[in-house]
């Protein structure tokens, strides 16, 4: 008996290519539409003078006009210059650093959950009203067992005590050790010296004393009395792409300029000690971090540059009361300052993506994506309200992504809404497991982890996504502008070997 025929429309192989060449030809339309123009007018110019007596005629005229072609040239010429010295210089990465905490501030969880019960009501202290219940260091157990963070993250000295020794001058010493040891090696990296700096931004949400932190780093390393700098505060985990949204606004009016953004957040003055849960999670999850990151405007700077900025979109949803209470510090029962976390931070987030993605997305996205969104989007609305709407395929947009590293259920829920892959999470799910939330500078670690796996090459998009208190999504789009060598230091130089790692749903304390 004959071979039976194979189902062609059924094979995986075939659909693969037809999607290839859907996404390549809706890229590229407008070059097949030039070309097939061109090509008919040549067609129709020889058909219509096969000797070709109407281009000779063509070529005396522009002869016998040389004067008006030649100034025609050259105001075409003129324009496109002004045109390209008017546009807003490109901003770019010319190099980052994050801060490594030192061996002695890891907290494993033995020693976080022996902290928790030596500070609990089970041991006798001098003031009983400053101790966690049993059922709060049961809750923080649990919390710690579904986080996604690892044995090696660390808590500043001052956490380590017990009770904790959160007073101000212990909050002064982590700054200047995480914010001074990041800038330190960016400095050290780059070459660039403090006196050339011409921006600096420093963001730290939780702690802003005065004077300011950018103050502070202009006083140790003796910058310029015209430097223009900026201290933000309050505005969550996702300050460190406002800031970087702040430079290149700056960049784009002071032009040959050098940038520096410091990104960190201080744990010391933030430890909650009471006993609302909503309040306990960020003792769970947040550990220390920093980063320090060199950004300019300088055409000289682009052969040892990283990266080039495409865009940044900025996402605030504090209108609606329900997201603006997401994430807020307030005071509890006993007057005990803490963050508080809202049951609907997992649904408020979901919506800020959404309506981030709308934005970035046109931006980004190859044109067949476009399409196909617009159809879905055409078709829920006209056909059927309950049709779910086209989710683009990003990863047609990025080969990289830098997702924030707030906890496991983020990461999980940013998979699942995104449509991503395991891999594309790998950074961010490694980032929290080795560092923790590091709050708005978890991306540069993520970025860090990228680039110590050799991962970045010429070329490649890079999508950087951040949430905050407020509520706020804010994403930032990079080009690769070179293939990035392995860094010999760095927060990975001495456990990349080791990544990624198996995590598990649950670890069992």
């Amino acid at each position: 008996m004959a071979p039976h025929l194979p189902v062609f429309f059924s094979s995986v192989k075939l659909l693969k290519y037809v999607k290839h060449g859907y996404q390549y030809l809706t890229t590229h339309i407008i070059i097949f539409v030039l070309l097939s123009i061109m090509v008919t007018v040549m067609v129709e110019v020889t058909r219509n003078n096969p000797d070709g007596d109407e281009f000779l005629v063509f070529c005396h005229s522009l002869h016998s006009n040389l004067i008006p072609v030649l100034s025609s040239f050259f105001l075409i010429i003129t324009a496109a210059t002004v045109y390209c010295k008017s546009r807003p210089p490109s901003v770019f990465l010319v190099d980052f650093a994050c801060f490594k905490p030192p061996e002695t501030c890891r907290i494993p969880f033995a020693a976080f959950m022996e902290h928790a019960l030596n500070h609990s009501d089970e041991t006798e202290r001098v003031n009983p009203s400053q101790f966690f219940q049993k059922n709060s260091v049961n809750f923080m157990m649990k919390i710690l067992e579904r986080s996604g963070l690892g044995e090696e993250t660390c808590l500043p000295p001052a956490l380590h005590y017990v009770p904790p020794d959160n007073n101000m001058e212990a909050a002064m010493a982590e700054a200047e050790l995480s914010i001074f040891s990041s800038v330190d090696a960016l400095f050290r990296k780059t070459g660039v010296k403090p006196k050339d700096i011409d921006i600096l931004v420093v963001n730290c949400s939780l702690f802003s004393p005065t004077p300011s932190l950018a103050s502070m780093v202009i006083s140790k390393y003796k910058m310029r009395s015209n430097i223009k700098s900026f201290n933000l505060s309050g505005m969550g985990c996702s300050a460190g792409l406002i800031s970087i949204n702040l430079v290149r606004h700056l960049l784009q009016v002071h032009r040959n300029s050098y940038a520096v953004v410091v990104s960190t957040e201080v744990i010391t003055p933030n430890w909650y000690d009471g006993n609302t849960r909503s309040m306990l999670l960020p003792n769970c999850l947040f550990r220390m971090g920093a980063a320090a990151v060199l950004l300019t405007n300088r055409r000289c700077e682009l052969t040892r540059a990283k990266y080039r900025l495409l865009h940044v979109v900025r996402t605030h949803m504090g209108a609606e009361d329900t997201a603006y209470g997401c994430v807020f510090q307030q005071e509890d029962g006993e007057g005990k300052v803490g963050i508080k976390l809202s049951k609907y931070l997992m649904a408020t987030a979901g919506d800020a993506l959404r309506s981030n993605i709308t934005t970035i997305g046109p931006l980004v996205l190859p044109v067949s994506q476009q399409l196909l969104f617009l159809i879905g989007l055409l078709s829920s609305k006209v056909l059927n309200r309950r049709w779910k709407p086209y989710v683009p395929d990003f990863k047609q947009a990025f080969e990289h992504f830098c997702i924030h590293a707030g906890g496991k259920a983020v990461i999980d829920e940013l998979e699942r809404n995104l449509q991503l892959r395991p891999e594309d999470m790998e950074a961010s799910r490694m980032t929290l497991h080795r560092f923790g939330n590091t709050s708005s500078s978890s991306l540069w670690y993520e970025l860090a982890y990228i680039e110590a796996k050799g991962r970045m090459k010429k070329g490649d998009r890079l999508w950087q996504i951040a949430f905050g208190s407020g509520f706020k999504c804010n994403s930032a789009a990079w080009i690769c502008i070179r293939t990035v060598e392995t860094p010999l230091e760095g927060p990975w130089s001495d456990c990349i070997h080791r990544y990624p790692v198996d995590i598990p749903d649950v670890i069992k304390l």
